[in-house]
């Protein structure tokens, strides 16, 4: 999210809305959850600025966003994350990707680059490679479609 232009916003979004009308499943959208707890506790405050301007405001509020997405990784049924160039750039997804994978949670990744060009570690990690999401939406359809309630977290 951090070097996204828009936190990966519009790929959350339009996944969630997807999984929600035509799965039912509940979604932790970290985007979302982090505009909520910014808005409630922190209203005032640009997080990016802060993080050049006011390191230790920056570190407290960064510390609460990690521990509430850890949290909804545990929580969740399984975790669907889009590896493109922000991904590759950051840590978070690595980490979350990481934590849901030593606690057994499926991890589906979405990328546009070559199987070789994702690295070996989230490959790894993951239990499932798509090349766009419509094919991901194909297999959560055949996986899902007479599930009862079911939670995911977009990565």
């Amino acid at each position: 999210m951090e070097h996204s232009k828009d936190g990966g916003l519009r790929w959350r979004w339009e996944i969630e809305s997807w999984l929600r009308e035509n799965l039912k499943h509940d979604v932790f959208n970290p985007v979302i959850e982090t505009e909520k707890f910014l808005s409630e506790h922190h209203p005032n405050i640009n997080l990016r600025g802060a993080k050049k301007g006011t390191p230790e405001i920056f570190k407290g509020i960064i510390k609460n966003i990690v521990e509430r997405d850890l949290k909804a990784i545990a929580e969740c049924d399984y975790v669907i994350c889009y590896w493109d160039e922000s991904a590759r750039e950051g840590a978070g997804t690595q980490g979350e990707i990481t934590i849901a994978k030593f606690l057994n949670k499926p991890i589906y990744l979405v990328s546009n680059f070559d199987f070789e060009e994702i690295p070996s570690w989230i490959i790894g990690c993951v239990d499932e490679i798509f090349y766009n999401f419509d094919d991901l939406k194909i297999f959560l359809t055949r996986k899902f479609k007479s599930s009862d309630e079911t939670h995911c977290c977009t990565d």
